[in-house]
């Protein structure tokens, strides 16, 4: 009897272990500090605006995309990342990066001014692309 109940615990923790806790994604956003500072001064709900911006065009382009899919399927567990660009050559330059590497992102440019002011990337899963976000830190 004591052997069956083992087995059955064996075969569970197998289980358990094949259907594995769903893979974290996130959505990372990079945001250009210097908006927020003389001579641009943008208040700051004008720079949340620009994040969801690129976010939003981010998730709409990649939104066939498994892991872009799987991210919107679990809304109530979404997670965000925001950091921060000192300016705008550094955001360019993060842009071209990500699209050397083939990393699916979204420069958001707003219009009618054309400035550059924020990269939002399709939902990865983090050790997929920090390696070119490691040098950004948190916005604040």
């Amino acid at each position: 009897m004591h052997r069956r109940i083992g087995l059955a615990f064996k075969l569970c923790g197998k289980m358990a272990a094949a259907g594995a806790e769903p893979q974290i994604l996130v959505q990372y956003l990079v945001l250009r500090k210097d908006l927020s500072h003389a001579p641009f001064s943008w208040p700051a709900g004008a720079l949340v605006a620009q994040a969801c911006h690129a976010a939003t065009a981010a998730l709409h382009i990649h939104r066939d995309h498994p892991h872009t899919a799987a991210y919107l399927r679990e809304l109530g567990r979404m997670r965000k990342v925001v950091l921060e660009a000192p300016d705008e050559t550094t955001l360019k330059l993060l842009a071209e990066t990500l699209q050397q590497k083939n990393i699916d992102h979204k420069l958001w440019v707003e219009q009618p001014e054309n400035i550059p002011t924020c990269i939002a990337l399709r939902p990865y899963p983090k050790e997929e692309v920090n390696q070119y976000l490691k040098k950004f830190r948190l916005f604040k």
